[in-house]
């Protein structure tokens, strides 16, 4: 018998100090995916920095990516098991549809980010099914409070964040983005992808290059969601190297 005493068998069943064992799954694979993602609210926009990994060098690397269009102005930014982001993925895109047919407006980043995460909690209560082993970072423009950021996790809990970390450097990153914000929470634009560029560095301690990372942007200026080319990372790295010296 296993140290967790069979309760991980069938998802819908507790163990005796009430944990479910396969939804604590869930949450390690995210982890042992290797990957780490930073999101930074600023003032005036949304900047989202994750890891790019091709694991396979006869992968076609534009083919690889974390980050997607669920509507042309919010963002998703998906960390975990790469085989299950294309169910996320549709099933965003879907909830956003059939909210804007319905009533005629995009859909608000806060209540797609509840829709999902109902969704998600769905997900732990049936045995048939198993939860998705992501987490999803949601991310746009609200006409009404501005910019959000909005992270779901396998269990389905869901919160809005100013800065956030998940993945294999979790607490690192939110320790280090913990300081930060507290010493300057109203960010530009500028400020804020620089803040999640040199934070995902430093946590990992490493220098990227503009192929291994992901950086995606919404502003109010321009609130569609936009995934910066390699170009333009690059030259936001070389202003964050020369910043540190």
């Amino acid at each position: 018998m296993s140290s967790t005493g069979g309760y991980d068998r069938h998802i819908t069943i507790f163990s005796p100090e009430g944990r479910l064992y396969q939804v604590e799954y869930a949450f390690k694979a995210i982890r042992l995916a290797g990957v780490t993602t930073i999101g930074v609210r600023g003032s005036d926009s949304v900047c989202v920095v994750t890891q790019k990994k091709v694991t396979d060098k006869l992968i076609v690397p534009s083919t690889v990516t974390s980050m997607f269009r669920i509507t042309n102005t919010i963002g998703c930014c998906l960390t975990g098991r790469r085989s299950d982001m294309l169910l996320i993925v549709q099933r965003l895109r879907h909830v956003a549809q059939e909210f804007e047919f319905k009533y005629g407006f995009v859909i608000p980043v806060s209540y797609l980010s509840q829709r999902i995460g109902d969704l998600s909690q769905l997900r732990t209560q049936y045995a048939f099914q198993r939860p998705a082993a992501l987490s999803i970072v949601l991310f746009g423009i609200d006409e009404e409070y501005g910019p959000q950021l909005f992270r779901c996790d396998p269990a389905g809990y869901q919160v809005g964040y100013k800065a956030l970390c998940t993945g294999q450097k979790e607490q690192e990153g939110t320790n280090s983005l913990e300081k930060k914000i507290k010493q300057k929470s109203d960010l530009n634009t500028k400020e804020t992808i620089e803040l999640a560029i040199s934070t995902l560095q430093r946590v990992l301690n490493t220098d990227f290059k503009p192929d291994e990372i992901e950086v995606s942007l919404v502003t109010t200026e321009n609130p569609k969601f936009k995934v910066l080319q390699d170009l333009e990372v690059e030259e936001i790295l070389n202003e964050i190297a020369e910043n540190e010296f």
